[in-house]
């Protein structure tokens, strides 16, 4: 049996994937929110995320202005951390955070038995920053953040991307999340991961080099 590849330049091949989900989308896409569909399926070769993806009005925009102003990105994986381009977010004057193998965190996840995701979103509070909360594994640190956010205990974050992929609590997090009145885009459903949250984030800081 003959296979037949594409030959071509290693920094062609990103954009030829871009054409081949161009050419295989089954519908059209708002023009703002199109960018971040793409690159997720990029990122998943899974065409569902043009349906399941959700985005509050105007979060691009909102999104867009405050990694402008230097906002920086608190992730629940280092998976995520190590997949966002930290080089183009830190010319923004942002950073990315993650505190999930920080000792303090660890040991006071296991003295109240709870998840160190959960106990990361009440380490982050205490910053007392205006962040972007980036979460593509746990829906606990979704829950808390819920409860902080309608408590007043935490600064209303300028984003929630909440794309925790798995079958436990997963769906009503993002439920929750989308009931927040905080700017979100979450990936409805169970699907999702570290990488699609990656992947957002990065979507929306090449958004702004793009401008």
């Amino acid at each position: 049996m003959n296979i037949e590849f594409e030959i071509m330049k290693p920094e062609d091949i990103e954009a030829r994937s871009f054409e081949i989900i161009e050419s295989e989308l089954v519908k059209q896409l708002d023009p703002k929110l199109a960018p971040i569909i793409k690159r997720v399926i990029h990122t998943t070769a899974d065409f569902d995320y043009a349906d399941s993806l959700c985005f509050s009005e105007g979060v691009v925009e909102i999104a867009e202005n405050a990694l402008k102003s230097g906002i920086s990105i608190v992730t629940d994986t280092n998976m995520t951390k190590a997949g966002i381009n930290k080089k183009a977010l830190s010319k923004l004057g942002g950073e990315v955070l993650c505190f999930m193998d920080d000792e303090d965190v660890a040991y006071t996840a296991k003295e109240t038995a709870t998840t160190r995701a959960s106990v990361s979103i009440d380490k982050s509070a205490k910053l007392g920053d205006h962040f972007i909360f980036a979460v593509g594994n746990a829906p606990t640190a979704l829950i808390r953040l819920y409860e902080l956010i309608t408590k007043g205990k935490i600064a209303k974050p300028a984003l929630i991307i909440g794309v925790p992929v798995g079958f436990v609590n997963v769906v009503q997090a993002k439920e929750l999340i989308m009931k927040s009145g905080v700017p979100y885009i979450v990936a409805r459903g169970r699907k999702g991961g570290s990488n699609v949250a990656a992947a957002i984030c990065n979507a929306l800081i090449y958004g702004i080099a793009r401008k």
